[in-house]
Protein backbone atom coordinates (compact mmCIF):
# COMPACT_ATOMS: atom_id res chain seq x y z
CA UNK A 1 0.00 0.00 0.00
CA UNK A 2 1.23 3.49 -0.58
CA UNK A 3 2.82 5.94 1.97
CA UNK A 4 0.01 7.37 4.33
CA UNK A 5 -0.52 10.99 4.27
CA UNK A 6 -2.37 13.47 6.67
CA UNK A 7 -4.31 15.89 4.61
CA UNK A 8 -5.83 18.87 7.05
CA UNK A 9 -9.39 19.79 5.65
CA UNK A 10 -9.13 23.77 5.89
CA UNK A 11 -13.04 23.78 6.16
CA UNK A 12 -12.04 23.28 10.40
CA UNK A 13 -9.84 26.30 10.51
CA UNK A 14 -9.92 29.70 11.59
CA UNK A 15 -10.94 31.66 8.10
CA UNK A 16 -9.56 34.66 10.21
CA UNK A 17 -5.69 33.62 10.19
CA UNK A 18 -6.39 31.02 7.09
CA UNK A 19 -2.51 31.21 6.11
CA UNK A 20 -0.92 30.99 9.44
CA UNK A 21 -3.04 28.40 9.73
CA UNK A 22 -1.88 26.45 6.73
CA UNK A 23 1.27 27.25 8.17
CA UNK A 24 0.74 25.97 11.04
CA UNK A 25 -0.23 22.51 10.29
CA UNK A 26 2.69 21.94 7.80
CA UNK A 27 5.01 22.21 10.66
CA UNK A 28 3.43 19.98 12.52
CA UNK A 29 3.85 17.23 9.87
CA UNK A 30 0.81 17.58 7.35
CA UNK A 31 1.62 16.27 3.87
CA UNK A 32 -0.91 17.80 1.70
CA UNK A 33 -3.38 20.20 2.75
CA UNK A 34 -7.50 19.82 1.87
CA UNK A 35 -9.28 22.79 0.14
CA UNK A 36 -13.04 21.72 0.56
CA UNK A 37 -14.98 23.48 -2.54
CA UNK A 38 -18.69 23.81 -1.99
CA UNK A 39 -21.45 25.78 -4.10
CA UNK A 40 -24.60 25.82 -2.04
CA UNK A 41 -26.13 23.42 -5.26
CA UNK A 42 -24.49 20.07 -4.74
CA UNK A 43 -23.78 20.73 -1.15
CA UNK A 44 -26.29 22.61 1.32
CA UNK A 45 -23.70 24.91 1.95
CA UNK A 46 -21.09 27.45 0.63
CA UNK A 47 -17.36 27.31 1.32
CA UNK A 48 -14.83 28.82 -1.15
CA UNK A 49 -13.44 29.66 -4.55
CA UNK A 50 -10.37 30.08 -6.87
CA UNK A 51 -8.96 33.82 -5.22
CA UNK A 52 -9.13 32.03 -1.66
CA UNK A 53 -7.71 28.56 -2.85
CA UNK A 54 -4.61 31.21 -4.72
CA UNK A 55 -4.30 32.62 -1.37
CA UNK A 56 -3.61 29.20 0.50
CA UNK A 57 -0.98 27.88 -2.60
CA UNK A 58 0.99 31.10 -1.36
CA UNK A 59 1.15 29.22 2.52
CA UNK A 60 1.19 25.92 1.12
CA UNK A 61 4.75 23.90 0.65
CA UNK A 62 2.71 20.70 -0.01
CA UNK A 63 0.44 19.43 -2.11
CA UNK A 64 -2.87 21.30 -2.23
CA UNK A 65 -5.48 19.34 -2.66
CA UNK A 66 -8.88 20.57 -3.77
CA UNK A 67 -12.07 18.64 -3.69
CA UNK A 68 -14.94 19.78 -5.41
CA UNK A 69 -18.16 19.32 -3.94
CA UNK A 70 -19.86 21.21 -6.73
CA UNK A 71 -22.65 20.43 -9.00
CA UNK A 72 -20.97 21.73 -12.41
CA UNK A 73 -16.87 20.63 -12.13
CA UNK A 74 -16.02 20.91 -15.84
CA UNK A 75 -16.57 24.66 -15.77
CA UNK A 76 -14.09 25.10 -12.47
CA UNK A 77 -11.22 23.01 -12.91
CA UNK A 78 -9.11 25.86 -15.15
CA UNK A 79 -9.59 28.14 -12.63
CA UNK A 80 -8.43 25.76 -9.61
CA UNK A 81 -5.54 24.71 -11.51
CA UNK A 82 -4.70 28.36 -12.26
CA UNK A 83 -5.01 29.03 -8.24
CA UNK A 84 -2.31 26.20 -7.77
CA UNK A 85 -4.11 23.23 -7.19
CA UNK A 86 -1.82 20.39 -7.09
CA UNK A 87 -4.47 17.53 -6.91
CA UNK A 88 -8.01 18.63 -8.31
CA UNK A 89 -11.26 15.59 -7.32
CA UNK A 90 -14.78 15.43 -8.46
CA UNK A 91 -17.70 13.96 -7.79
CA UNK A 92 -18.73 11.00 -10.09
CA UNK A 93 -22.15 11.72 -9.34
CA UNK A 94 -21.69 15.20 -10.63
CA UNK A 95 -19.86 15.19 -14.18
CA UNK A 96 -21.41 14.58 -16.95
CA UNK A 97 -18.72 13.18 -18.56
CA UNK A 98 -16.11 11.99 -16.10
CA UNK A 99 -13.77 10.04 -18.17
CA UNK A 100 -13.22 13.42 -20.26
CA UNK A 101 -12.67 15.53 -17.30
CA UNK A 102 -10.22 13.43 -15.83
CA UNK A 103 -8.21 14.00 -18.56
CA UNK A 104 -9.08 17.45 -19.05
CA UNK A 105 -7.66 17.73 -15.14
CA UNK A 106 -4.44 15.92 -16.44
CA UNK A 107 -3.84 17.73 -18.93
CA UNK A 108 -3.92 20.91 -16.48
CA UNK A 109 -0.70 19.04 -14.83
CA UNK A 110 -3.05 18.26 -12.04
CA UNK A 111 -3.50 14.89 -10.77
CA UNK A 112 -7.39 13.77 -11.09
CA UNK A 113 -9.21 11.99 -8.15
CA UNK A 114 -12.48 10.76 -8.07
CA UNK A 115 -15.38 10.82 -5.46
CA UNK A 116 -17.91 8.72 -4.42
CA UNK A 117 -20.78 9.96 -2.05
CA UNK A 118 -21.50 7.31 0.89
CA UNK A 119 -25.37 6.70 -1.18
CA UNK A 120 -22.63 5.83 -3.93
CA UNK A 121 -21.48 2.03 -4.71
CA UNK A 122 -17.84 1.52 -6.02
CA UNK A 123 -19.40 -0.20 -8.79
CA UNK A 124 -19.65 3.59 -10.38
CA UNK A 125 -16.38 4.17 -10.52
CA UNK A 126 -15.49 0.97 -12.34
CA UNK A 127 -14.87 1.66 -16.26
CA UNK A 128 -12.97 5.13 -14.91
CA UNK A 129 -10.36 3.40 -12.44
CA UNK A 130 -7.88 3.08 -14.35
CA UNK A 131 -8.06 6.63 -15.72
CA UNK A 132 -7.58 8.54 -12.31
CA UNK A 133 -4.35 8.73 -10.04
CA UNK A 134 -6.68 8.71 -6.70
CA UNK A 135 -10.11 8.13 -5.33
CA UNK A 136 -12.00 9.64 -2.77
CA UNK A 137 -14.25 7.83 -0.71
CA UNK A 138 -16.84 10.18 1.35
CA UNK A 139 -17.65 8.44 4.78
CA UNK A 140 -20.11 11.04 5.72
CA UNK A 141 -22.67 12.86 3.31
CA UNK A 142 -20.60 15.68 2.31
CA UNK A 143 -21.57 19.63 2.74
CA UNK A 144 -20.15 20.21 6.74
CA UNK A 145 -17.71 19.40 8.93
CA UNK A 146 -17.93 17.92 12.16
CA UNK A 147 -20.11 14.83 11.20
CA UNK A 148 -20.07 10.73 12.35
CA UNK A 149 -18.14 8.17 10.49
CA UNK A 150 -20.59 6.44 8.61
CA UNK A 151 -18.83 2.92 9.35
CA UNK A 152 -20.55 0.60 6.43
CA UNK A 153 -17.86 2.75 4.37
CA UNK A 154 -15.48 0.80 5.48
CA UNK A 155 -16.36 -2.62 2.56
CA UNK A 156 -15.96 0.08 -0.07
CA UNK A 157 -12.87 1.34 1.17
CA UNK A 158 -12.05 -2.21 1.01
CA UNK A 159 -13.62 -2.86 -2.45
CA UNK A 160 -12.27 0.56 -4.06
CA UNK A 161 -8.53 -0.62 -2.47
CA UNK A 162 -8.56 -3.66 -4.46
CA UNK A 163 -10.08 -2.24 -7.82
CA UNK A 164 -7.00 0.57 -7.89
CA UNK A 165 -4.01 -1.08 -7.15
CA UNK A 166 -1.28 0.66 -5.19
CA UNK A 167 -2.90 4.29 -6.15
CA UNK A 168 -3.88 6.80 -3.15
CA UNK A 169 -7.11 6.60 -1.58
CA UNK A 170 -8.46 9.11 0.31
CA UNK A 171 -11.25 9.33 2.78
CA UNK A 172 -12.97 11.93 3.88
CA UNK A 173 -15.38 12.76 7.12
CA UNK A 174 -15.35 11.70 10.82
CA UNK A 175 -11.56 11.16 10.72
CA UNK A 176 -10.36 10.87 14.26
CA UNK A 177 -7.50 8.59 16.24
CA UNK A 178 -10.56 5.77 16.42
CA UNK A 179 -11.51 5.80 12.89
CA UNK A 180 -8.11 6.09 11.62
CA UNK A 181 -6.71 2.90 12.40
CA UNK A 182 -10.32 1.25 10.93
CA UNK A 183 -9.61 3.21 7.34
CA UNK A 184 -6.38 2.78 7.37
CA UNK A 185 -7.04 -1.65 7.54
CA UNK A 186 -9.38 -1.33 5.23
CA UNK A 187 -7.00 0.08 2.43
CA UNK A 188 -7.02 4.02 2.71
CA UNK A 189 -3.74 5.39 2.53
CA UNK A 190 -4.80 9.46 2.60
CA UNK A 191 -6.64 10.59 5.63
CA UNK A 192 -8.84 13.66 5.49
CA UNK A 193 -9.25 14.97 9.11
CA UNK A 194 -10.53 18.35 10.13
CA UNK A 195 -12.24 19.22 13.31
CA UNK A 196 -10.21 16.22 14.90
CA UNK A 197 -6.99 17.99 14.00
CA UNK A 198 -8.00 21.91 14.04
CA UNK A 199 -9.84 21.70 17.47
CA UNK A 200 -7.08 19.87 18.98
CA UNK A 201 -4.90 21.96 21.09
CA UNK A 202 -1.35 20.48 19.80
CA UNK A 203 -1.61 20.16 15.53
CA UNK A 204 1.44 17.71 16.38
CA UNK A 205 -0.34 15.32 18.59
CA UNK A 206 -3.15 15.16 16.31
CA UNK A 207 -1.20 14.41 13.23
CA UNK A 208 0.97 11.95 15.28
CA UNK A 209 -2.08 10.05 16.71
CA UNK A 210 -3.49 9.67 13.18
CA UNK A 211 -0.14 8.43 11.42
CA UNK A 212 1.32 6.26 14.49
CA UNK A 213 -1.23 3.68 12.86
CA UNK A 214 0.21 3.56 9.15
CA UNK A 215 3.08 2.59 10.62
Amino acid sequence: MPELKIAPSILASDFGRLGEEVEAVIEAGADWIHVDVMDGHFTPNITIGPPVAAAVRRHCTVPMDVHLMISDPDAYVDAFADAGADIISFHVEAARHPHRLIRKIQDLGCRAGIVLNPGTPEDAIEFLADAVDMVLVMTVNPGFGGQQFIAEMLGKIRNVRAMIGDRDLEVDGGIDDRTAAEVIAAGANVLVAGSYIYNSPSYLDAIESLKIHGR
